[in-house]
This record gives structure tokens, sequence and C-alpha cells, in this order.
């Protein structure tokens, strides 16, 4: 690639609770072709890799903007990792001051708030719920519920749907994740899809397969909250509920009912941390990329 058609685009690789996301102040719209420099940079073997792209840019309405594309170059709307992790990089490169600061993202404000060793970040209320549901899949049918958390996600708990298997390590997230994801009953979106068991009363252990990524990540924060709001409708479990995620670590949903069974004050709390920086030069006319370092 000429190197002289290139531009530089500096970025930053993070996780959050093992989600990983590859962040970029585009304030001055460096990024002019967000889904193809996604699709180059996220790819595994031939980029930094990684479950997608945040985009920090300017907002008129909050102190910045968030924009979410997945590993697929599509548009991926509401991350819940992803906006905390995006919240720890405006703290840390100065584009916030304060510890607690609003972004936009979908045309919602949200609010987030700088933890020692993580950060907390107020979510959207839920909607569309479509509690104790079923649909016929290849080889059986599934009990699920289903619910917006800023994403959509269909959420099936182990012990509705024993003919699975008893042990969550056991199922095929990938194969049977896609399978509901590319259900018509979800088209044409898709779904989130999260297999959930239960540990203890506000303890449960999930495994998410991502659209946009097309595969089980480590860690979704959507799918934690989601997680969470159905326990609470379905099995009574009390806020905060936490949710350990594929990474091993835990992730915590507060929220608050009111009389009408409404929830309301969503809360995701989790860990949020860069992992290294760097440079990758992006050819936008070529559509690939080089000399990462």
């Amino acid at each position: 690639m000429n190197r002289e058609e290139s531009r530089p685009v500096q970025f930053t690789k993070m996780s959050g609770a093992g989600n990983d996301f590859v962040v970029v102040d585009n304030r001055t719209g460096q990024v002019a072709d967000p889904p193809d420099f996604a699709r180059r940079i996220c790819h595994r073997r031939f980029g930094v890799g990684a479950d997608g792209l945040l985009l920090l840019e300017r907002s008129e309405r909050a102190d910045f903007a968030m924009r979410y594309y997945n590993a697929d170059g599509s548009y991926g709307g509401m991350c819940g990792n992803g906006g905390r992790c995006i919240s720890r990089f405006a703290f840390e490169t100065n584009a916030v001051s304060s510890r607690e600061m609003k972004f936009e993202a979908l045309d919602f404000m949200y609010r987030a708030k700088m933890l020692d060793g993580g950060v907390r970040l107020w979510m959207k209320d839920p909607s569309d719920f479509r509690l104790h549901r079923s649909i016929d899949l290849a080889r059986s049918t599934v009990n699920f519920h289903f619910v917006n958390t800023g994403s959509p996600h269909c959420i099936l708990f182990m012990d509705e749907n024993r003919h699975l298997g008893t042990a969550l390590d056991g199922i095929d997230v990938d194969s049977l994740g896609r399978e509901i994801r590319n259900h018509r009953i979800f088209a044409p979106e898709g779904t989130n899809v999260t297999f959930l068991e239960k540990k203890a009363e506000s303890l449960f252990v999930a495994r998410t397969y991502e659209r946009g990524v097309e595969e089980e990540t480590l860690a979704c924060g959507t799918g934690a909250v989601a997680s969470a709001v159905v326990a609470r409708s379905v099995k009574g479990a009390a806020a905060p509920v936490k949710i350990r995620v594929k990474s091993g670590e835990e992730l915590i949903v507060g929220f608050v009912v009111n009389d009408r069974g409404d929830f309301r004050e969503i809360t995701l709390e989790g860990s949020a941390h860069i992992s290294f920086r760097g440079t990758v030069h992006y050819n936008s006319a070529t559509h690939s990329i080089a000399d990462i370092s």
C-alpha cells in the first residue's frame, strides 16, 4: 500500500469485562467510512482484533457522542460494555474533565461515573418485554424470554430448557445461538441470545451469542442488563443482580421497580481498562490497513 495515500489513525484497545473494543477519538472525522474501518481493524487475524469499534465524536447536547460498529461493520446500536469503555477512554484522554459525564448514543442520553477499578453506566429503561415464549428450531423447541435493553436480547434459562442439557458449559452457544439469532420471528434485525443459569438468588452465569460479532463473546453489557431484568421478572431476583460472564468477571446490574412493575434507574457496573495504544495506517480508497504499531 502506498503510505502517502494512507492516513495514520491512533487507536486504543480496551476491554470491558472481556468485551474488547478498538476505540478512536473521531472528533476530527479521520474515520470517514466507519463500517469498512470496523471490518478491517476488528479482524482478529489481519487487524487489531476486537468485538467492535467505538468512535468518540462531537455532540452539541452532551460531553460527547458514541457510535458503535460491530466487527462485521454493521451499526451496533447501544453497547453497555462499550459505553463503559468509551467513558473511561474519554476520562483518561481528557476529552472530559469530570469523573461523571454524559454522552449520547442512538439519540438517547447516557450517564457514566468513574469508579475505583470500574465504571458505572446508567442504561436506557428496558422495553418490548415478551416473557414465557417458545420457538421451534430444527431439532427442538426452546423456551425463551425477550427484552430490548438498547439492543434486542433473547434469554434462555437452563432450568426451562433441560432438554438442551443440564450444564451451561456443555451448550454449543455458537451453533444454537446462531440458529435462534436468525429465526424468522426476530427478523429482520435478528437478536442477541443469552443462555442463563441460576447459581444463587441474585447470581447468574451467562453465555452470550452476539449478533454482528456472530459468535460467542466473553461478555455482553446489554445482555447482562437483559438477563438481570428478566431474572427479576421471572425468577424474582432482587437487585443488585450479579451476572458472571464468560470471561469469569461479574457485571453488577442495579435497578428500581416501581408500583406498576416498570424498571427504572438501570445501572451497569464492571471493569473497563486500557489494554494498549497504537497507530494503524488506513487507506480508505483501497479499503486496507497496514503498519499497525
